[in-house]
């Protein structure tokens, strides 16, 4: 009786690891099953046909309540990541007040593209005409091409 419990346990977790954390049906999921129908199997190989359905039952009553469990939305929200993207979509440089002659300072290295705070406050994704350039640099918008934004070391 022990190898069957054993397997029983064994289905159910590799069971529950692949449903909170792989994806899809893989090697986990079918090994679970597997494990779970080996359980069956024993009980109805070594032990007698009334211990087979017994234990057959109770794998799947254990299986269905192991999806209950996993669907219900307070698993999932233990499950999941909870975080918000508060990145916005690049607006044209026009619309911003960035035009050619506003000054700023590099947030991250240029090479050649990186991140400029502009003096009116505005944080940028720009592309440097000339070359690298160090965080922390004082730089200069050379050019506006629609989306893009070239800029200079002063």
């Amino acid at each position: 009786m022990g190898p069957i419990i054993i397997l029983i346990i064994v289905g159910l977790l590799l069971l529950l690891v692949e449903t909170l954390l792989i994806p899809g049906f893989a090697i986990t999921g079918i090994l679970g099953l597997g494990c779970m129908g080996a359980a069956c199997w024993l009980a109805f190989t070594r032990i007698s046909t009334t211990a087979g359905v017994i234990v057959t039952v109770i794998c799947i009553l254990l299986a269905l309540g192991l999806l209950i469990w996993v669907l219900r939305s307070s698993t999932w929200k233990k499950a999941t990541l909870n975080t918000n993207i508060d990145a916005k979509v690049d607006v044209n440089a026009g619309q911003e007040g960035i035009a050619v002659g506003t000054k700023g300072t590099t947030i991250t290295r240029l090479a050649p593209m990186g991140m400029v705070r502009l003096e009116n406050g505005t944080k940028v994704e720009v592309s440097s005409s000339e070359g690298f350039i160090d965080p922390g640099c004082p730089v200069e918008v050379s050019a506006v091409e629609g989306e893009k934004i070239f800029i200079k070391k002063l």
